[in-house]
Order: C-alpha cells, then structure tokens, then sequence
C-alpha cells in the first residue's frame, strides 16, 4: 500500500520504508537531526543507487526543516525561521556562499496552493543591476525569475531558465516550488531543501521538465514547501489510522482524479511562508544581518 502514497519528501519516503516493517538502516541512506534555531531538521542523505530505488528519490541530500514552532506566534518567530532556512541553504552551498544566484520562483501566481515560489520570489533581494553603485559593491549579485506556467506563457520553465542562466551565468539556481506530502500536519508547516533539483509542478500533479545541473550546468538548489496533500494518499492514511490495512480498490474509488487537499487557510498561511522562505534565501546570500534585511526590504 506504501508505494500508493505520494509524496515529494525525502523525510516521508524514508518513514514509508520503515513503516513497511523494516528494521536497521536502509543501504545508501544516511539520516540525522540537528537543531536550527529552535527548528528541527532532518537530514535524508542518499548516497548511492539502492537507496535512491528504495526511496524514490535521486541521489543527494535532503534537508526537512519542521516549522511547527513557528505558528505559535512568538516575537521572534520570522527571524529564527530564516535564519534556519538561511543556514541550511548555506550548508547545501559548502558554506561558502556564492559569487552570483538566480533565484527562480516557479508555480502558478494564480493558483494558490502552486504560488509559494511567486510569492516567496517577491521577498528576495534583486541586486545584480546595483553592483555598480559603491553601496552595495559588496553584495552577491542575485537575480529572480518567476517564468509562469506552460499554459500562460506557451514556454516550459526550464526553457526560461535555460535563456536566464546562460545570459547572467550565476554559480547556483535557487529553485522554490509547491511539493506534495503524504500527511496533513506537514502541510504549510515544513520547508525541504536539497541539492538535487526539482521538477515543477510536481506537488499539484502537473510534472515538467526537471530544472537541474544535468539541464542547467549549474548546480541547483531546491526549496520546497508542501501545499497539498493528494486525496488517494489521505484516504489510504485515514483507513489506515482506522485499522483498515488492505482496503479494497473500490473502496477508493474515484480517488483517482487528481484531486489534491489543502488547508483553508492557505492563502494567509502561503504569505507567511514566502516571507520565510524569502528572507532566509537573502541571509543566505548576502553579507546582510535581519535587522538590515528587514530595513532594506521595508
């Protein structure tokens, strides 16, 4: 039944596998914890062929930073989650940082459980246009793109980023998109990184072209947020929880239509997680404290 359930987490793959009975660790997965700010990230490492197969997803690592804290309003809440999503990016970069970024938002502005990368674009520090200006001479020239979706613009976002890198030639792509999760409490609540790409439109169920090194010639970082939840994959869980392990196909019937779950509350909880994700992705670029960030940024 486990292999019905999607998700795009590396954190959810890995906890499938062991809920299918298995003992010990999986061959070519490595995990860890760690505290970031007061945030608890998991680290997924896969770190050869066996362990991409029994997880699904490509070699590299997978950072799941889990969020919950963070809803709990305290006065500090925003700065300790960038800076969280800050460091974690600047571990995936070797910790040193990059020369040039561009930072790509992808998804559909007008579908709002697809517009974390849109939105979370909006909140990060252009700067390659400033480079001349004595101010912010010491800035890491960044660049954003937000390419829209194949429907409205008739190009793949890859294509665009393609056109992009190879006008500003940045060192990395920060890539920011929905994801899908098997589990309601991840939903709007946890923030993945990784270094190995990502395919747009995957969490709504509309893959693309994979945005990666492969097609880019850049290494690519990818932010994902989970926005949905697919109804098949909620419905297995819920007869699951319910003491029904092998449920009847027709008891899923008409869970196949693609129907994908979010939270009712997504647009508001969507701006929060922009404005996270935004201004982790600035500390982690340039030479920039929150109180500066958040001077420059109004």
């Amino acid at each position: 039944m486990d292999n019905q359930k999607r998700t795009d987490l590396a954190l959810e793959a890995h906890e499938l596998w062991r809920g299918r009975g298995k003992t010990g660790s999986l061959p070519g997965v490595v995990t860890r914890e760690h505290d970031a700010f007061g945030y608890r990230a998991t680290v997924v490492e896969i770190t050869d062929s066996e362990g991409a197969r029994e997880l699904g997803k490509p070699i590299g690592a997978y950072v799941t930073l889990d969020l919950r804290p963070y809803w709990r309003h305290a006065e500090d809440a925003l700065e300790r989650a960038a800076r969280a999503v800050a460091a974690e990016v600047r571990a995936l970069l070797g910790g040193e940082g990059a020369r040039a970024a561009l930072v790509v938002g992808l998804g559909n502005r007008a579908m709002t459980p697809d517009a974390i990368g849109p939105q979370a674009a909006e909140h990060v520090l252009v700067t390659r246009h400033l480079r001349r200006q004595n101010s912010f001479r010491g800035f890491t020239p960044v660049s954003v793109l937000a390419p829209g979706v194949l429907g409205r613009t008739g190009l793949e976002a890859a294509e665009l980023i393609r056109a992009a890198v190879r006008t500003v030639r940045p060192d990395v792509v920060l890539a920011i998109d929905a994801l899908a999760s098997r589990s309601l409490e991840r939903v709007c609540t946890t923030v993945q990184l990784s270094d190995t790409g990502i395919v747009p439109g995957s969490g709504v169920g509309n893959r693309r072209l994979a945005i990666d090194r492969a097609s880019l010639g850049v290494p690519v970082l990818a932010l994902g947020v989970p926005t949905v939840v697919d109804a098949r994959t909620l419905a297995l869980d819920l007869l699951e929880s319910a003491g029904v392990e092998h449920p009847l196909p027709s008891a899923l019937c008409g869970s196949e239509s693609g129907v994908m779950v979010t939270t009712r509350d997504i647009d508001a909880q969507l701006r929060e997680l922009a404005r996270i994700v935004g201004y982790g992705v600035n500390l982690a670029l340039q030479p920039l404290d929150y109180a500066s960030l958040c001077a420059l940024m109004g």
